[in-house]
């Protein structure tokens, strides 16, 4: 499966050793992780300036997602989409990566459920779903 992780559950992933961490590691080994460069740079931001991780950690972790994920661009997507702007970005890397789910804490997106082809899911619904199959 194809997933997007939005850049508050990988900053959670990194931050914490919770579900979002499992999460992340279960798809890295069984799934295609896909992220852009403005997730990658977001995630970098805020954990120097919100979590406070020491630069030299966030530039490994940074590198890390670099080399174990997929960097994809997003494609224009309708103003309209969703009820946040900045959100349209993400959506866009859902279309234009073909994702087939987008994992996020933001409840902007996670009221639309779904968006084209791409199933957005909170952490734990994902969970869920990957313990069905």
């Amino acid at each position: 499966m194809r997933i997007i992780f939005d850049s508050n559950v990988i900053i959670a992933a990194f931050a914490t050793h919770g579900l979002c961490h499992f999460l992340f590691e279960l798809c890295l080994r069984g799934h295609e992780i896909i992220v852009s460069d403005i997730i990658l740079k977001e995630v970098e931001q805020k954990l120097r300036k919100r979590v406070k991780v020491p630069a030299h950690e966030v530039d490994d972790i940074i590198s890390y997602l670099q080399k174990h994920c997929l960097i994809d661009r997003p494609v224009p997507v309708p103003k309209d989409a969703c009820r946040d702007s900045k959100d349209l970005v993400i959506l866009g890397l859902a279309v234009g990566s073909h994702a087939e789910c987008l994992v996020t804490g933001d409840a902007d997106l996670a009221v639309l459920k779904h968006y084209h082809e791409t199933a957005i899911f909170s952490p734990r619904r994902l969970y869920e779903h990957l313990r069905q199959k």
